[in-house]
């Protein structure tokens, strides 16, 4: 995976010219996004953009994927791939345009970012915080996929702490991301109801897909630039926060209220919604 320069030269010349060839006929050339995200619920959203973009008709390509770098896993505590790089490189996705900074403000990532020269960058729990000189580089901006109806939940555990909260109705929101944690104007949204038996995990992919589907809808609108004229700025009268969860909280005291024991049961393991 990728720490490059002039490999990456050399594969984005070639893979332009590629793609120059492919598009030619049709007249039209398609736009670079970048994909950013770590875990699971990412790798789902990342698998509907390749598959997306492999279209025709398709109005943009997935030029490069940024995700964390290899982390030991299992008893061996053998470096392993995180789950969006495994599904990039098991799609064939070329393994050197697959970044992993251990920052996003790394100067070789940012140098690296611009020679791909990105439309739009597209976060889903990725697990960084992307600094201003990012934000920078993306002329249509970056837009994250966050699973709450925000400005409520904003934070790293927005399913577990709408769960905690015994919520019956929750969501995904489609935001710009600046600099304020998903705190950027608000694009699209769609809800969904909460079940008395649904958990974390499961709440959390189901929550991803909707993003993924909502995120193809809006794709058009925000590579024209008329998303922004939409997009709504959040009240911040409104805002809760979703900090992430701590180890004590996991723990059930059985002279605590039946409903909370519940809601606590919910939250099994899942993983960290930041940008």
């Amino acid at each position: 995976m990728a720490r490059c320069s002039p490999p990456l030269l050399r594969r984005l010349f070639c893979c332009a010219a590629k793609s120059a060839s492919a598009t030619a006929a049709a007249g039209t050339k398609k736009k670079n996004i970048v994909f950013l995200g770590s875990p699971q619920v990412a790798a789902s959203v990342l698998d509907t953009l390749l598959a997306a973009s492999s279209s025709a008709d398709s109005a943009f390509q997935v030029a490069a994927v940024v995700t964390q770098p290899p982390a030991a896993k299992n008893r061996g505590r053998k470096l392993l791939p995180s789950a969006v790089a495994q599904l990039a490189l098991d799609r064939g996705f070329p393994s050197d345009l697959i970044f992993t900074p251990e920052r996003a403000g790394e100067e070789t990532f940012l140098s690296d970012l611009k020679e791909v020269r990105p439309e739009l960058c597209i976060t889903a729990a990725y697990g960084n915080i992307l600094p201003q000189r990012f934000l920078d580089i993306p002329p249509c901006g970056t837009v994250n996929i966050h699973p709450s109806l925000l400005p409520l939940y904003r934070g790293a555990a927005p399913v577990q702490r709408a769960l905690q909260d015994g919520v019956e109705e929750t969501g995904v929101s489609l935001a710009y991301t600046v600099r304020a944690l998903d705190a950027g104007p608000v694009i699209a949204c769609e809800r969904f109801s909460v079940d008395d038996c649904i958990k974390a995990p499961e709440l959390l992919a189901i929550l991803f897909n909707i993003g993924s589907k909502l995120l193809l809808d809006e794709l058009p609108s925000i590579l024209d630039g008329s998303a922004k004229q939409k997009a709504k700025p959040q009240d911040d009268s409104k805002v809760t926060l979703a900090p992430k969860m701590n180890s004590d909280e996991s723990w059930l005291a059985f002279n605590e209220e039946a409903r909370l024991l519940h809601n606590k049961d919910g939250q099994e393991p899942a993983q960290s919604c930041n940008s």
